[in-house]
């Protein structure tokens, strides 16, 4: 019997403690805001995300937040895609600029040709 009122006053002691420290313990302001952690390795503002961009990207590990393997695969695949975007630019640049240099038939000696 003894034991049992022991352990009702031990567990009032602490819902009150507990309540206490919750509540604030007599102070009026609310706990400050937390900062919020940054990037180690943002991303460039100054030009275009290329994939070494992609793949040096780290997040901040939080107690609440992403599975790291999701994240992971997340970013995997955006460098990939950004690689083969790259690549195919390169390639379409490349064909436009050769397309550009070499002279076309000329239209003045067809309509010359033509009249005659």
């Amino acid at each position: 019997m003894y034991m049992f009122l022991f352990l009702v006053v031990a567990l009032a002691v602490v819902v009150a403690a507990v309540t206490l420290s919750v509540v604030g313990g007599g102070e009026s302001a609310p706990l400050p805001e937390a900062t919020p952690e940054l990037l180690a390795d943002p991303l460039p503002q100054d030009r275009p995300v290329n994939r070494t961009d992609v793949d040096a990207l780290r997040f901040p590990v939080a107690l609440r937040g992403y599975r790291m393997a999701d994240v992971d695969d997340a970013l995997v695949r955006l460098g990939a895609e950004i690689s083969e975007r790259d690549s195919r630019i390169a390639d379409l640049e490349s064909a436009l600029a050769g397309a550009r240099a070499t002279p076309g038939p000329s239209l003045h000696k067809d309509t010359e040709e033509g009249s005659q």
